[in-house]
């Protein structure tokens, strides 16, 4: 297994969340990790703070994913190791009450965004011998009525995984998946437009659907990133890390 340190890492949605959670895991363990946003002010004082590169900008916009790559090689002496591919949105509500340009949207910057980066990043980490890593979620192990938007962006992501790495292997490029549990985080505050309390409320109420009967943090799904990023004959993987939320049991 490859050793993190000194390793060129693009880490989108950088400024809050998991990306952030993720950013901090690994510079503090010698990686150079170049982290990207929509929100400048959230971007750049997570880089300030952990002591890592950033660029502000929007995974939907050809130029800005560029210039993304171009700070991540710049940040990295001129290579790329790993690209994770976590900016992400949420959208929810009935079927029947759906708008067709937010739905695209979504689809836009949890999918096509990411689709397009790893394009972009491909031919850097077939030089490295690198790896993607895309963030899925636990709504594609259990059905939440009203999350079907998010739902399908992240099963599309979970299925683009598995292609990849078949499609990009053969160029010694690696591809997995992390399939995140109920992790607290300013996503789940923002898109459901809850308080912090209320939003942790949320993730309590869950827990008897759990097995490990604890809310997760962002070091969890970080040391599972860190893992598959190294772990040099893994390809094509899923890694739930949900604290068992996917077993479908019910501990009421």
């Amino acid at each position: 297994m490859r050793a993190i340190e000194g390793m060129s890492i693009l880490i989108t949605g950088g400024g809050s969340g998991l990306g952030e959670a993720t950013a901090r895991y690994l510079a503090a363990r010698g990686a150079k990790v170049t982290i990207t946003g929509r929100r400048l002010e959230m971007v750049s004082a997570v880089a300030q703070a952990i002591g890592c590169a950033w660029v502000a900008g929007d995974v939907t916009v050809s130029s800005d994913r560029q210039r993304m790559i171009d700070a991540a090689l710049a940040h990295g002496d001129g290579r790329l190791d790993a690209l994770v591919n976590n900016a992400g949105n949420m959208l929810r509500g009935p079927i029947e009450q759906l708008d067709e340009a937010a739905l695209l949207g979504i689809f836009h910057s949890n999918v096509v965004g990411a689709m397009m980066l790893t394009g972009l990043a491909s031919r850097h980490l077939e030089c490295t011998k690198g790896a993607v890593i895309f963030v899925g979620s636990s709504h594609t192990r259990r059905a939440f009525p009203g999350a079907s938007p998010y739902a399908a962006t992240k099963a599309a992501v979970q299925t683009l995984t598995q292609v990849l790495a078949a499609e990009l292997g053969d160029r010694g490029i690696r591809v997995n998946c992390v399939i995140p549990g109920g992790v607290l985080t300013e996503l789940n505050v923002r898109a459901g437009f809850l308080t912090a309390e209320a939003a942790a409320e949320r993730l309590e109420k869950m827990l008897p659907m759990q097995v490990i009967n604890r809310i997760g943090v962002g070091e969890d799904i970080a040391e599972a990133i860190d893992y598959l990023i190294r772990a040099d004959w893994t390809t094509g993987a899923v890694l739930d890390v949900d604290g068992g939320l996917g077993l479908g049991v019910t501990n009421a």
